[in-house]
């Protein structure tokens, strides 16, 4: 985890080629201090970085984000009010990349929505 104790797993299941994780998030952690002040708000990167964490952890290879595209934040995330967010991830192998069709929500409340490619590094 390169975030230490930014958020831990509460369920995690793999059906077919489709991924679902549960993971509360650590709303004392510091970088939530940092971003922001007062306001808390889950940073797009920290976000990203455990879908790439994720998806390591499913897969049990290492990989390295080449590509980002159809990336929308369209809702914030405060670790304050909604802890506990949703992770989907469709994964797919391509030679040596993985492609990942993601959406991350809390609640009712789509926040993220990204498809990703990621190259096999090991």
């Amino acid at each position: 985890m390169l975030i230490e104790g930014l958020y831990s797993i509460l369920a995690f299941e793999k059906i077919e080629n489709t991924l679902s994780a549960t993971v509360k998030l650590n709303k004392d952690h510091e970088v939530f201090k940092g971003h922001f002040p007062g306001n808390p708000i889950m940073p797009g990167v920290c976000m990203i970085q455990m879908i790439k964490e994720l998806t390591e952890k499913e897969l049990n290879k290492e990989l390295f984000l080449s590509v980002a595209s159809n990336v929308k934040f369209m809702a914030i995330i405060n670790p304050e009010e909604n802890d506990t967010i949703d992770l989907n991830l469709t994964v797919t192998e391509v030679d040596e990349y993985i492609k990942v069709k993601t959406t991350v929500s809390f609640k009712e409340t789509l926040a993220l929505k990204l498809n990703g490619t990621f190259k096999i590094l090991a």
